[in-house]
């Protein structure tokens, strides 16, 4: 998991800088749009591991039994909880908590939309929704609905380019594209550059939404005296769209900016391309073999690799790797209350570069004993790599390892 949100994180930090340094100031709103949100789903997705670009031949892996290492642990040690276990525990309650209060703050957010709506005056002006509000707000937008003040609405206060706004909102569906950014912020709320993915989003809304009024009523000069006219107002509205989010130099530049159509295909071209590198980076190898049966698996299933020169080697022999198993083990505590005794058959890869991956529990006993061994597994220094005609080669291991009670 900790690998898996290191990935999505680099994926998320570089996506961010390509459109902060290559796309932002081009008047191509709508790929930046598209950008943005692909960026979000590709960050997320790369880190799972789904693509393989390695062809079956060099995925062949030699596989090598180990001998049976036995861990034997008395009663008394599995009564503490180890400092491990409390972080863990820590860790996913602290999470859980995140989680329930954006959740909670989310879902008081979509219920004050659907009040006001059931709560104030609706009418039904050129096919849109307009809900009257008795408190001084800006005209903003959500879902289906634009939201406007009732008094300035009823004394002609509000100009037509405010409601082309709202409208270009809707009918764009950008109120989509942040509850996409909002679910994003409730799972992985740990990360800051979720919120740099949201303020971009909704600055890039801004930009399609004034583009469209624009174009409607053909006087640059007029609107932007209109938007600065509410520049000064910090009323905004969670979730929605809002005429005054972010009413900056940059904002009011882009109505004016001409589209260059070369160096607009010259940057979708170089961002398809760093698309493509970072999908061949963070793609990792699929296995070619894998165990015929999780459940029964036996010495005649194993064999090793023939043409295999040399076997990779733990720091100091195997030895020390059956001392650093036994050592770093942590039997859990129902295993030692209910004096559980059984055999789990653990494979795992040791990689060209030493490390171990593709750690898996072919034969668990149950009771936590298989997370437990891929646990310490996982924690194993680098060996050195196996060779094969002069090439360092990939070769799977296969641990069966016995767990009893003290006698």
């Amino acid at each position: 998991m900790i690998l898996y949100l290191l990935k999505s994180g680099i994926l998320l930090l570089i996506f961010y800088a390509v459109y902060k340094l290559w796309l932002e100031n081009e008047k191509m709103f709508r790929f930046n749009r598209a950008y943005l949100l692909l960026s979000l789903v590709f960050s997320f997705v790369i880190p799972l591991q789904i693509i393989s670009f390695q062809s079956a031949l060099s995925s062949r892996i030699g596989l090598v039994q180990l001998n049976e290492l036995v861990i034997q642990k008395n009663s008394k040690n599995l009564e503490a909880i180890s400092l491990n276990d409390f972080l863990m525990i820590l860790t996913a309650v602290v999470y859980a908590l995140g989680v329930l209060l954006l959740t909670t703050r989310f879902t008081f957010s979509l219920y004050s939309f659907y009040n006001k709506i059931k709560t104030n005056e609706v009418q039904f002006i050129k096919g849109e929704k307009i809900v009257l509000i008795d408190e001084a707000i800006l005209p903003h937008s959500f879902w289906r609905s634009i939201f406007i003040h009732k008094k300035a609405f009823e004394s002609g206060k509000i100009p037509s380019e405010l409601i082309a706004h709202e409208k270009a909102h809707l009918q764009q569906k950008h109120t989509l594209d942040i509850l996409f950014i909002e679910v994003l912020q409730i799972v992985f709320w740990f990360n800051p550059l979720l919120l740099f993915y949201k303020k971009a989003i909704k600055l890039n809304h801004e930009f399609l939404a004034d583009e469209a009024v624009n174009k409607q009523f053909g006087s640059v000069k007029n609107y932007q005296t209109l938007l600065l006219d509410f520049a000064t107002n910090k009323n905004t509205i969670a979730l929605a769209s809002n005429i005054n989010y972010l009413i900056t130099k940059k904002r009011l530049l882009m109505m004016t900016k001409k589209e260059s159509p070369i160096k607009i295909v010259l940057k979708v071209f170089s961002v398809s391309v760093v698309y493509a590198l970072l999908l061949c980076v963070f793609s990792t190898k699929t296995m070619a073999q894998k165990a015929s049966n999780k459940a029964d698996v036996k010495e005649k299933d194993l064999y090793v690799l023939e043409d295999v020169e040399k076997l990779p080697e733990f720091p100091g022999g195997m030895n020390e790797f059956y001392k650093f198993i036994g050592t770093n083990f942590k039997m859990p505590t129902a295993v030692g209350k209910n004096k559980i005794e059984g055999k789990a058959y653990l494979q795992f890869v040791i990689e060209k570069d030493g490390s171990l991956s593709d750690i898996v529990t072919l034969k668990d006993p149950g009771y936590g004993i298989g997370d437990e061994a891929i646990r310490v597994l996982k924690l194993s220094p680098k060996w050195t790599a196996a060779t094969q005609k002069g090439k360092t080669v990939r070769v799977m291991y296969s641990l069966p390892i016995t767990f009893q009670a003290q006698k």
